[in-house]
């Protein structure tokens, strides 16, 4: 990487953070922010406040923060698909099991779940959870409507068996109205929807992301010194495909804001591994040779829910011998935060994916809150520095055709 100056060049920035498979209002992600930049502030000594902008058709806040001696302005911006995760959401119960045995189909058949197993084990169970959480559930209402049709065929004959499956139909609706704490149904749609079609963009997020990028390029011709793009989980190959698009479209304009993304516990493998998704290979292949963009990846094998410390471009199988980007970082969970701290978060595994948006009490490198309100551009603040020792950056996909 090369060398860049250090003084802050940053004043005034835009970010856009586009969130992974989350049906929840985007209002929640501004209370998280302004929750855990309060925190962090008070842990790592720098002022910094948010406040809401004014009502239009996009959704965000206003932040004000002193760092270093530097006063810095940031408008967040969060690029909305919730409602398409809703919709792909609302399906029934045996259009659910449906997705299961499809999904398992699509990752066993094409042997993707077994590149994907060998690459990291634990987003990998995270995967399978949903479908043996799923199977059970099922088991056990057979198993009550077989108990319950036994204990009334002696007594009612043929209508003991209408009581009994209602009864087990009745068990799996409870099952699925508990899912907030389950996340069974939930993990599965998210599944689901990367392999409904092999990997390849469903055509209304296709259409959504054509909105993204407009958003990033109309902010690339304001006078702002940064525009930083946040992909978090599966939001970093939407950001991958959004930014890949802009530059390949139009290119960035010469004399504009510097281009920055930042990728936190990315799941890229689950799709870019997938057949027929050479359209998100392309798109990382050709994002990682830019040199007028700055990528840094961040994850921890603390996360059991992302593909930690692996570079989604080499994994993929579409590194070049051009690769610049992008630098893989660790967030060393075990290191940045306290142990009583991580004792209490431990095995808390949504908690930990989203720990990347929050308060660290034994702050390292990153810094979630001096990237996006701080007088740094993602490359002065990771100017330098090393990719991480750990990371995985060989080709493991079965499948690494791009399009020519």
């Amino acid at each position: 990487m090369s060398s860049q100056n250090n003084q802050p060049q940053v004043r005034r920035r835009r970010v856009f953070y586009i969130p992974g498979y989350d049906p929840i209002h985007p209002r929640r992600y501004r209370e998280l922010y302004r929750k855990e930049s309060q925190a962090q502030a008070k842990i790592s000594g720098y002022e910094i406040s948010i406040s809401p902008k004014p009502s239009d058709t996009t959704y965000g806040w206003h932040v004000q923060s002193s760092q270093d001696g530097f006063d810095v302005e940031a408008d967040v911006q969060v690029l909305v698909w919730s409602d398409i995760v809703r919709d792909s959401m609302a399906t029934s119960i045996p259009a659910t099991y449906m997705q299961l045995f499809r999904t398992a189909w699509v990752y066993v058949a094409s042997g993707t779940l077994q590149s994907l197993m060998s690459l990291r084990k634990g987003p990998v169970i995270a995967a399978l959870y949903p479908v043996v959480m799923l199977i059970v559930q099922l088991g056990l209402a057979l198993a009550l409507a077989f108990g319950i049709t036994m204990l009334l065929w002696p007594v009612m004959g043929w209508p003991g068996i209408a009581v009994a499956i209602i009864a087990a139909w009745a068990l799996l609706f409870l099952f699925r109205k508990k899912d907030n704490r389950l996340f069974a149904y939930y993990l599965m749609h998210d599944y689901a929807y990367s392999a409904a079609m092999r990997g390849a963009v469903p055509t209304e997020l296709k259409q959504r992301l054509v909105e993204f990028t407009d958003h990033i390029r109309a902010a690339l011709e304001t006078d702002v010194d940064e525009v930083l793009v946040v992909g978090h989980s599966s939001g970093a190959h939407l950001g991958v495909i959004a930014l890949a698009e802009l530059i390949r479209d139009r290119g960035l304009p010469p004399d504009g804001p510097k281009l920055s993304f930042l990728t936190l516990g990315q799941v890229v493998p689950m799709v870019s591994f997938l057949p027929d998704a050479q359209d998100l290979r392309t798109d990382l292949q050709f994002l990682s040779i830019q040199d007028a963009l700055t990528w840094v990846d961040i994850s921890a094998p603390g996360d059991g829910c992302a593909f930690a410390l692996c570079d989604p471009v080499s994994v993929s199988g579409v590194a070049t011998e051009q690769k610049r980007w992008p630098l893989v970082l660790s967030a060393a969970f075990t290191q940045t935060l306290s142990p009583e701290r991580w004792q209490e978060l431990r095995w808390r595994f949504f908690q930990l994916h989203f720990q990347y948006l929050c308060a660290f009490d034994r702050p390292g490198v990153y810094d979630y809150f001096r990237i996006t309100a701080g007088p740094l551009t993602l490359r002065q603040r990771f100017s330098g520095r090393n990719p991480s020792k750990s990371r995985i950056d060989h080709a493991v996909s079965k499948y690494r055709s791009v399009r020519g």
